[in-house]
């Protein structure tokens, strides 16, 4: 009996589109204006043919996040045929196996303490200045980590990309979803972090545990990975274990030490002070003067034993300086596209590389991840469909009359399942708080649920399905990047989702039944 052959992820989304156009034919369209819903029957059209237009448009709304894939695999690219991240991770793995002799840490396990010290880190992004699109990035970077270390690219993903989205959903601090949503429900901007904090904390606590669960599951029997077939590209392109690296220093890589130190000094004195928002709080120093300093140094140290050494020095500036441009100077996906091509760029020329080889490395890694761009753009039609069919704010409106003549709790629970579902449509975090706040906050008032719940009801509602919606472009890019087809990661990922879900619930009911402070 031959077995069902699962459709191509292409396939998937054109099908979602496709039922996204029928739903046009029976829900009336209507929009919000200024906080009152209006049918507009006249003004929208049901879709037809549309459903070969919107994957242009796809391509189009979404062309920021397609282009900052390509040019990221592009300069992944040049960078991996110096081979430095291998060597990288191979010099990591034999320290972490000398550190398994310690006793503590041979007790605790230190692939458990690597796992659970950079979910922390990506967490704490997502949490406090909402990263999503720049995990895409760091993808290419943990993944190979995860595969040397005897995990998948599931894993892998989930170190990063998962971790983010916890943090995400569980913000503290972040200005794309607490901030905005806040604002419109004109609460004191990032109050009741308190309890945003527990939550985070409760949160994180069951999100890691199931990923270190299934690791642990994944490293006793690798073949029991739903990825094992579909890890073998990174298990022939990433494995480090057991390999020489010849060690050298082409003059070139000098030449790119001293251009970098030069064009960092320019920008020290451009910024000798950068002020760091973290939500309501604001850091000024000269941090960029300063990372100068230090590069001065460790790029001569670098530089003394191997090209491969200096080439991981730029890629953690390069790191550093994402950091710093997204905090300090409101940097968002061209400008880390950008700053990762010139890392691209930079490491071809210290490895001794021609512009010609250079270009050509480039295009070998665009080729290598194009097909997560063209995801992203299918995926991109969806809304489109939704949006020129003008059902959204109707799917909203009714959603929301749901939730009369229920208890507190019913209605902060209905709140939230409404702000869930919403994402699937809408996963815009932004874009979802200027559309359904303006209409939750009042209504909260009316029924005796304090704005605060509402947000928080906003804020997980929001978080958890961006893991799973495939209107996501950030997901399907991060899913084409780890080479995760979206059935494989939706078998997985389900069960993960829906017990965020059930935590987030338990988690909202403290807000209505509880004095606690802020709300």
């Amino acid at each position: 009996m031959s077995k069902r052959k699962v459709p191509h992820t292409f396939v998937i989304v054109f099908f979602i589109i496709v039922i996204a156009a029928v739903m046009t034919w029976f829900i009336r369209p209507g929009k919000y204006i200024d906080g009152v819903f209006y049918y507009q029957d006249g003004n929208y059209q049901p879709q037809t043919w549309q459903v070969f237009s919107a994957l242009f448009n796809g391509f189009v709304q979404q062309s920021k996040i397609i282009i900052f894939i390509l040019m990221i695999g592009g300069a992944f690219w040049i960078m991996n045929k110096s081979r430095a991240i291998d060597m990288g991770i191979f010099s990591f793995l034999k320290f972490t196996q000398r550190l398994e002799n310690h006793r503590v840490i041979g007790f605790l396990g230190i692939d458990n303490i690597i796992i659970v010290l950079i979910m922390l880190l990506f967490s704490l992004f997502g949490a406090i200045f909402g990263m999503s699109e720049e995990c895409i990035a760091f993808v290419i970077i943990v993944i190979p980590l995860a595969i040397s270390m005897g995990y998948d690219s599931i894993t892998g993903l989930c170190m990063v990309y998962v971790a983010a989205h916890i943090g995400f959903a569980g913000a503290i601090l972040n200005p794309f979803t607490i901030g905005i949503a806040q604002g419109i429900a004109e609460v004191p901007l990032f109050s009741g972090i308190g309890y945003r904090i527990f939550c985070w904390v409760v949160i994180n606590i069951f999100g890691i545990a199931f990923v270190l669960h299934y690791a642990h599951k994944v490293k006793r029997n690798p073949q029991s990975s739903i990825m094992f077939d579909d890890d073998a590209y990174w298990r022939k392109n990433s494995s480090a274990q057991g390999q020489e690296f010849e060690k050298y220093v082409p003059r070139s890589a000098w030449f790119v030490y001293a251009f970098l130190l030069v064009a960092m000094t320019i920008f020290s004195v451009l910024n000798p002070q950068t002020t760091l928002v973290v939500g309501a709080k604001a850091l000024t120093m000269p941090i960029i003067p300063i990372l100068t300093g230090i590069f001065a140094v460790i790029g001569i140290l670098s530089l003394r034993k191997t090209v491969h050494n200096f080439i991981l020095v730029m890629l953690l500036y390069t790191i550093i300086y994402l950091i710093v441009g997204v905090m300090g100077y409101d940097w968002y996906v061209m400008e880390i596209a950008s700053l990762f091509l010139a890392m691209g760029i930079c490491s071809g020329v210290a490895i001794g590389k021609s512009a010609s080889d250079i270009a050509k490395l480039f295009i070998e890694g665009m080729q290598d991840i194009l097909s997560a761009a063209v995801v992203v753009g299918l995926a991109g039609g969806i809304v489109i469909i939704l949006q020129d069919g003008g059902i959204i704010d109707t799917i909203l409106y009714g959603l929301s009359k749901s939730m009369s003549d229920f208890g507190k709790v019913a209605s902060v629970e209905i709140m939230y399942g409404i702000q869930t579902l919403i994402n699937i449509v809408i996963p815009s975090g932004s874009a979802k708080a200027a559309i359904t706040m303006p209409i939750m906050a009042p209504f909260g008032d009316l029924i005796g649920v304090c704005r605060q719940a509402t947000v928080m009801a906003f804020q997980f509602g929001d978080g958890f399905t961006n893991m799973i919606t495939p209107t996501s472009g950030v997901l399907i890019g991060a899913l084409g990047v780890a080479k995760i087809p979206y059935q494989k990661w939706f078998k997985w990922v389900w069960k993960l989702i829906l017990m965020l879900i059930i935590i987030g619930g338990i988690l909202l009911v403290p807000t209505v039944l509880m004095q606690l402070e802020g709300f």
